[in-house]
């Protein structure tokens, strides 16, 4: 099974672009999504030094761009994708790429919701001196204490080994005076204490502008960042993509998620190689291929075809099934089971883990055509649970 992610706001390098950019489509496709940002992310993409690409207004428009734009060169027919992509998911800024790969939002919706993201950090960030230091190596329960005994935040939790801490600079200074054992810690180059409570003011103004924005619930299962779910339902992804800027990074439970998935193969979009690195570590047997040039595309396209398998939602109108949020035992709710129809946002029951247990519920409501689980089965992330026939269609 083939899963797409699309990395997050530090993954650019001058010049990343410079090579694509000499396919005309691509520049075509590029120059359009750069109107709609209002940025030049052409000369961003190849002109621009470190310095100005680090800028969050710039970088995050021009990673959600390039991803996009570099989905369409892999897939020119876009219903190709939904055949052979099991899931998708994204590293923080990334999960716009994937709700727009996923066709949660148009790629026009998500370059307005990026730019104003990244706007609405950048302003959050200049209100007090933040700063984000990956803390590589340690034991993970002494790394943590440390983080809370300095009152940072565990703001990336990118899985054994790998946690980015965030907060004031005198924290982060305090914790280089006092870090953990046998750790290393890393100061990234970032604007501010991202996925942390510094980041609130921008949650609300991303929150106001996603009111107005329609959404379709998700063509390909989308993995989620707040904490690895499954996540079906368009109007759920938007909200999370919101929240996702005050909250932290958890790429640790997505990757667990893609395991229990069966993920086979992990395609990362330009510019890769930080979410492959860290799937080589974290995900033993499993095949990466990062997407860094367009020379790469047939070797790419080859690894697709390797991996691929359409998504256990491709098959039937997404809008007819709830599916399964996580990896557990199903238990069915009893009024569900007796319902001949079932009201919008009824609860059908909930998956149990060793972990947590979660609440399922329809978002859309509709008639009862075929319970797929019984009380009691395993279930797996993405498996469809009900299929349902929309209230009032013929």
């Amino acid at each position: 099974m083939l899963v797409i992610v699309a990395p997050g706001q530090g993954a650019q390098s001058p010049g990343l672009l410079r090579p694509w950019l000499e396919d005309p489509t691509f520049a075509s496709r590029f120059a359009w999504l750069s109107t709609v940002a209002g940025l030049d992310l052409v000369h961003h993409g190849t002109e621009s030094d470190a310095e100005t690409i680090r800028d969050t207004e710039v970088a995050q428009p021009l990673l959600v761009a390039a991803g996009l734009v570099a989905a369409l060169e892999l897939f020119p027919h876009p219903a190709d994708a939904f055949s052979t992509i099991g899931a998708v998911a994204g590293h923080s800024v990334g999960e716009i790429a994937a709700a727009a790969g996923a066709r949660v939002i148009s790629a026009e919706q998500a370059m307005v919701l990026v730019r104003e993201r990244g706007r609405a950090m950048a302003a959050a960030a200049a209100a007090t001196p933040t700063g984000m230091t990956a803390v590589l190596g340690g034991e993970r329960d002494e790394v943590l204490a440390a983080l809370g005994r300095h009152g940072l935040t565990a703001a990336n939790d990118n899985g054994p080994g790998q946690v980015v801490a965030a907060g004031t600079l005198a924290q982060l200074e305090a914790l280089a005076a006092d870090p953990p054992a046998k750790a290393r810690l890393v100061p990234l180059s970032v604007a501010g204490a991202f996925h942390t409570q510094h980041m609130a003011p921008a949650v609300e103004h991303l929150g106001r502008l996603a009111r107005s924005v329609s959404t379709h619930d998700p063509r390909t299962p989308v993995i989620s960042n707040r904490d690895g779910r499954v996540v079906h339902d368009g109007r759920d992804v938007l909200a999370r993509l919101v929240g996702q800027i005050a909250s932290p990074v958890r790429w640790d439970l997505c990757m667990d998620t893609m395991l229990d998935l069966g993920v086979t193969g992990v395609l990362e979009m330009p510019p890769a190689g930080t979410l492959t690195g860290i799937a080589k570590r974290a995900m033993k047997g499993v095949e990466t291929f990062a997407l860094k040039t367009p020379d790469q595309l047939d070797a790419a396209r080859a690894f697709v075809d390797k991996h691929g398998e359409a998504s256990s939602i491709d098959t039937t109108p997404t809008w007819r099934m709830v599916v399964s949020p996580a990896k557990g035992t199903f238990h069915l709710d009893e009024a569900a089971a007796a319902a001949d129809v079932l009201a919008p946002e009824a609860t059908i029951g909930d998956v149990a883990s060793l972990r947590d247990r979660t609440t399922v519920t329809a978002p859309h409501g509709g008639q009862v055509v075929e319970w797929l689980v019984e009380d009691g089965d395993l279930v797996s992330p993405g498996q469809p649970l009900v299929r349902l026939h929309p209230q009032g269609a013929a």
